[in-house]
């Protein structure tokens, strides 16, 4: 452990942590825990980002099929809710298995992400983590790609200062900065980046690419006009949508439900019967 990060876990050791959902049990149960948010993309700025973490759990037999509640998803937040996350907080949502998976397939950009990212941002992964992450292909399908359209039209209306949400910017700091919210224009580019080519080569690459990683923090720094950033949006909105249009993809229509569902039946018995005994 590095001295910086030493600091980072005494400064979070004194702030008032929130934790719901029982934290603790899916800790205890978790298959696979990734980095996810700006680390993984490669595109987070030293000094300014948070850390944003994600891990996959199977809930014990009595949440399930016994009398316990049942238990979806579990958070972890440095700061209390409805404040904003700044440099050196960690931010942990943890789903159960059965939760997870549905997000997935559905082509949730983030719930995808423990499934693709490198080992280098593994944090915790089990043999049956490990199987999870094998099977990461039967997760894509042109439904996820209509899903990362539909995330990068929410942000991109955010950039352009659009809808009730933008009455009041998120980060007015950075509108006053440099006249829009770039973390919007950001996120948006890299959403239209990774649809285009979840679409044309049917993998989720990461980090990005070096030439989109380099733009995309361009556009997070200010350097990149919000006039630009939109065209380039929308010009990769039209070819993605011209190659599901035209079907011109390696990618199925639909998320392979079976294989997904037979894999979460035999996670959730294994685990049981291991930690049964």
């Amino acid at each position: 452990m590095t001295e910086t990060e030493l600091e980072t876990m005494n400064e979070q050791a004194t702030r008032p942590n929130v934790s719901y959902g029982g934290v603790e049990i899916a800790e205890r149960n978790q298959i696979l825990r990734t980095v996810v948010g700006s680390g993984v993309h490669g595109i987070a700025i030293e000094g300014l980002d948070d850390r944003d973490e994600m891990a996959v759990f199977i809930e014990p037999i009595e949440h399930v099929i016994g009398t316990g509640e049942p238990m979806d998803v579990a958070t972890f937040r440095t700061k209390p809710e409805g404040v904003r996350s700044e440099h050196g907080d960690l931010d942990l949502s943890l789903y159960s298995l059965r939760k997870y998976v549905r997000l997935a397939a559905k082509g949730n950009p983030t719930a995808l992400l423990p499934l693709f990212c490198p080992l280098e941002s593994v944090i915790h992964m089990n043999a049956t983590g490990a199987d999870l992450r094998k099977m990461r292909d039967a997760f894509l399908s042109e439904e996820a790609v209509h899903r990362f359209l539909g995330y990068m039209y929410a942000q991109h209306e955010r950039m352009m200062g659009r809808g009730k949400r933008n009455r009041v910017p998120d980060r007015p700091e950075l509108v006053e900065k440099h006249g829009w919210d770039v973390k919007y224009g950001a996120h948006a580019l890299r959403l239209a980046y990774q649809g285009h080519d979840i679409c044309k080569f049917g993998h989720l690459t990461l980090p990005l690419p070096e030439d989109q990683r380099q733009r995309v923090l361009a556009v997070k720094r200010g350097e990149v006009s919000q006039q630009v950033v939109s065209r380039e949006i929308v010009a990769l909105t039209q070819f993605t949508r011209a190659m599901l249009d035209n079907h011109a993809t390696p990618l199925q229509e639909h998320p392979n439900w079976t294989a997904i569902g037979e894999f979460t039946i035999d996670a959730h018995m294994d685990h049981w019967r291991a930690t049964r005994k």
